[in-house]
């Protein structure tokens, strides 16, 4: 059976298609194949087979099908969108920095680039935390900005925020500085 007869067999069962699937994984928070494939079986009564081929589609998409938008959404379902709001407020301050300040959120964060250079990432972990990875090579971690050790080797640093109140003039310092050694 090709992929595609699969697709075809759970539209013909569920009346969804692949999309639908992924703006209702959306909703729900869903983002890890074994809860995905657990909701599938169900609540649409797949077999393991068939929920693995829209775990696949929701996991890995085709290159452009999803926009930074629809990315960026994804990061912040669940528990994890009372971070929305304190996400955006930092990210216009980040943009203050310079025009040439990128926002390109992937999977699992969103990378904070200038002229392509990655300099930070920002991620909703939890609920209960927002992580602020930073790259300060050089720079010894002073009060809560911390070394980022084996949680993300593309930053230096990291600050774990609990409390969106915590995303201050230090964690925006500390940002413009990555920004200018990015340079």
């Amino acid at each position: 059976m090709t992929f595609q007869a699969y697709l075809d067999n759970i539209q013909a069962k569920t009346g969804k298609t692949p999309d639908d699937f992924r703006e209702l994984a959306g909703k729900k928070g869903l983002v890890k194949a074994g809860e995905i494939v657990s909701w599938l079986k169900l609540d649409f009564d797949l077999g393991h087979g068939h929920a693995m081929a829209i775990v696949h589609l929701l996991l890995h998409p085709a290159p452009g099908s999803v926009s930074p938008e629809d990315k960026l959404g994804a990061l912040f379902t669940g528990s994890k969108a009372k971070w929305r709001n304190p996400h955006d407020a930092l990210v216009a301050k980040i943009a203050k920095f310079g025009s040439d300040v990128e926002i390109s959120p992937n999977q699992t964060y969103i990378n904070v680039l200038r002229n392509k250079k990655k300099f930070a990432i920002l991620q909703p972990s939890t609920g209960e935390r927002y992580d602020i990875g930073i790259k300060l090579k050089k720079t010894a971690p002073p009060g809560r900005l911390e070394a980022a050790g084996s949680w993300n080797a593309m930053v230096t640093h990291r600050v774990r925020i609990g409390n969106p109140n915590k995303i201050d003039a230090d964690v925006v310092a500390w940002l413009k500085l990555a920004y200018d050694a990015a340079s």
